[in-house]
């Protein structure tokens, strides 16, 4: 199949409305539940590089030592470098040990992760989960926002982005005008909303938007009786049945709950890519059959008739 492609913003970065997102490649068995190999992260990612799909995010703290951005830089090294038409973003994360964060930690991290990766720059380098520290510390002199800039600014990356989780402050590290791409995860799916209006906001002013995980950390790809947790979280068990009930309207229509969950995002005007966490090649096939399922507007419908209050969402 095809994927559309899409100027992440203002960017001028070219990129396939799917995105391969790589933290279950590190091998998380505390988050995710399972363990996967080397030998597994590398036919993953050789699977995606053999894709239609052309947009690849990493991270630096994907597993305790990199493990995510050793094993991609693994298939590229064996494959003789990363292929042009790809684009490969990471993200710069607080030294493990300390919990720095500081704008020197930033430059540090940048290095461990093209070292890793066994590249010589990267197009696009995100602030990940900046709700680590104090917004006032994420901004001040010397911290971590001034480093991304001075990256930028050196040339040394293309554009730089803000990647994290909680709304309210993503919206106020994009008043800053320091950043030309918004990632947020778990917080546009057809269970919660949060990030609807940040990210028509952000689309509007030029911002590149990335929604990451469409299932909500599993409950909308595994169904909640598999996967209790919402947002890698215990939720509401409001949240849980209405996942079940989309589930049985799904079923209803004869699609299933992970492709109405992927078409969702992708259907969204002031979406430019979608991440999905991918551990395996086979979810490489699967994914992209998701992403071309048709979905009945009756679905639609219903599904959007199921959404639990506001209340219940993440923010």
């Amino acid at each position: 199949m095809t994927l559309e492609t899409h100027t992440l913003g203002s960017t001028g970065l070219k990129v396939t409305e799917l995105c391969v997102g790589t933290s279950p490649l590190a091998s998380m068995a505390r988050l995710y539940g399972y363990d996967v190999s080397d030998e597994r992260a590398v036919s993953t990612i050789d699977a995606v590089l053999e894709s239609p799909i052309r947009f690849i995010d990493t991270s630096n703290g994907y597993g305790e030592h990199g493990e995510a951005e050793k094993r991609i830089g693994m298939a590229l090294a064996a494959r003789g470098g990363l292929p042009a038409d790809v684009v490969l973003a990471t993200k710069v994360d607080p030294d493990p040990s300390t919990g720095d964060f500081s704008g020197r930690r930033v430059l540090a991290s940048y290095e461990e992760s093209l070292e890793r990766l066994g590249v010589d720059r990267v197009p696009l380098l995100y602030l990940h989960d900046p709700e680590r520290i104090s917004f006032e510390d994420g901004i001040a002199p010397g911290g971590p926002v001034e480093a991304l800039r001075q990256l930028r600014d050196e040339g040394r990356v293309d554009h730089i982005g803000v990647a994290g989780g909680p709304i309210d402050l993503l919206a106020r590290y994009l008043d800053t005008g320091s950043f030309d791409v918004l990632l947020s995860h778990n917080r546009y799916t057809l269970l919660d909303r949060s990030a609807e209006e940040l990210f028509r906001s952000a689309h509007e002013r030029g911002i590149g938007v990335v929604n990451a995980a469409p299932y909500g950390g599993g409950m909308l790809a595994k169904g909640p009786d598999v996967q209790g947790k919402y947002g890698y979280g215990e939720r509401d068990d409001r949240v849980a049945e209405a996942a079940r009930r989309m589930g049985e309207a799904c079923a209803r229509h004869g699609v299933p709950l992970a492709a109405a969950a992927l078409r969702f995002s992708l259907r969204a005007p002031f979406v430019d890519a979608t991440v999905v966490g991918i551990s395996s090649p086979e979810r490489v096939a699967q994914t992209l059959e998701y992403a071309g399922l048709e979905i009945p507007q009756a679905l639609w419908a219903e599904l959007e008739a199921l959404v639990p209050p506001s209340e219940f969402w993440l923010g």
